[in-house]
């Protein structure tokens, strides 16, 4: 099991927005049986301005595959790629970052 975490250091002033964006894509992608993900912002970290969206994945193929879209209904890949619409306006740079889930 790998958990990958996409970390976004969010433009001043912009993280809400991007927040409400994730937020939205998080429900989305729970209704098509995406895995959970995890929504966070900065409370006290490296930078200001933090998102961290974070979900657990079988293995890096399950991974490639769930961000192509592969066996998603068309209908849902649409909506999420209209709220992700706009989404570099709000972000100034960003990482992800995956890791080995060794135990609980």
């Amino acid at each position: 099991m790998l958990l990958v975490r996409e970390i976004m250091f969010c433009k001043p002033g912009k993280v809400r927005p991007l927040t409400e964006k994730f937020l939205a894509m998080a429900r989305l992608s729970a209704k098509v049986g995406m895995p959970k993900m995890r929504v966070m912002t900065d409370f006290c970290a490296e930078r200001y301005w933090m998102l961290v969206a974070e979900m657990e994945v079988e293995s890096m193929d399950a991974f490639e595959r769930m961000m192509q879209g592969t066996g998603q209904n068309a209908a849902a890949m649409k909506e999420m790629e209209a709220l992700m619409q706009g989404y570099h306006d709000l972000v100034e740079s960003g990482r992800r970052e995956v890791y080995r889930i060794e135990g609980a």
